[in-house]
């Protein structure tokens, strides 16, 4: 088994498709207009519309209403990310912060409310975890 993407169902696939290439600076594969893909070396972010939905099963997905995943991407380094996206999102959740697993933080939401987590290893034992 191989894990390969994450879907976010969302009202408006442009405007969230837009907020994701700016942040992570990858430029989404289109489908069509109800599906996107932001593809990272790793994983891919495949973004949907409502329209989707009924697809797979009615009413079993609603956008804009996750509480309970966190979207998370490596980065080369998170303070500059940080510097970089202020002003552009609009709700951070905590700035870069030190985790107790080695990882430096920031959390932010998406236009759609999903959180957001951009992180660099900075301990020895989390540099290694990564690679890096």
């Amino acid at each position: 088994m191989n894990f390969v993407s994450v879907r976010v169902i969302t009202a408006d696939v442009a405007r969230l498709v837009a907020f994701y290439e700016r942040v992570t600076g990858v430029t989404a594969d289109w489908g069509n207009e109800d599906f996107a893909e932001v593809r990272t070396a790793s994983a891919t972010l495949a973004i949907g519309s409502t329209r989707t939905v009924p697809l797979f099963a009615p009413g079993s997905a609603r956008p804009a209403e996750n509480h309970s995943a966190i979207l998370e991407f490596l980065v080369d380094d998170v303070d500059s990310v940080y510097r970089d996206l202020t002003g552009f999102v609009e709700e951070f959740v905590n700035e870069p912060t030190t985790m107790p697993w080695g990882n430096r933080a920031l959390l932010f939401r998406d236009p759609d409310g999903n959180l957001v987590n951009f992180f660099t290893p900075v301990t020895p034992a989390a540099i290694e975890k990564f690679g890096r």
